[in-house]
């Protein structure tokens, strides 16, 4: 895991910076979606957590649902097209598990992507992912607490 401007971030993942989401592909072709620390460290305490419903489109850039602390309410935007095959039950009953474990219990929902292929075209991963995330946290003056 690297850390960037105090903030964590897995190399494995895919990212998109502008929007604080983090994409992990399944062997199975779904998708697991969640925010970034990026994300929750700039929300605080987060009190709710809303996801649509299982079977429901997501559309590229859309929202998938929404996050709230006690200073932000903001949606959690969807980096690929598809089906939700599932969101996180956890969330329900205890939405600061975003905070505490963002890249693992804290995640947001499942997805069976439309055309992975297109839409990972604008996502970056890996050494590129990094140092991608960290012009964009440089460039906006974001750091982690």
């Amino acid at each position: 895991m690297s850390e960037v401007r105090g903030c964590n971030l897995p190399e494995d993942l895919y990212y998109w910076p502008e929007k604080h989401v983090w994409v992990a592909p399944q062997d199975d072709g779904s998708v697991i979606v969640g925010v970034t620390d990026v994300a929750q460290s700039l929300a605080h305490a987060i009190i709710s957590a809303l996801p649509k419903k299982v079977g429901r489109a997501a559309k590229k850039a859309r929202s998938l649902g929404t996050i709230e602390s006690g200073k932000w309410v903001g949606p959690v935007t969807a980096p690929v097209s598809g089906e939700i095959l599932e969101t996180n039950p956890l969330l329900a009953t205890n939405p600061g598990i975003i905070n505490t474990d963002p890249y693992g219990e804290g995640w947001y929902m499942k997805l069976m992507p439309s055309d992975w292929d297109t839409d990972a075209q604008d996502l970056v991963t890996g050494a590129d992912g990094i140092a991608a995330y960290q012009a964009f946290l440089e460039a906006e003056g974001i750091e982690c607490e």
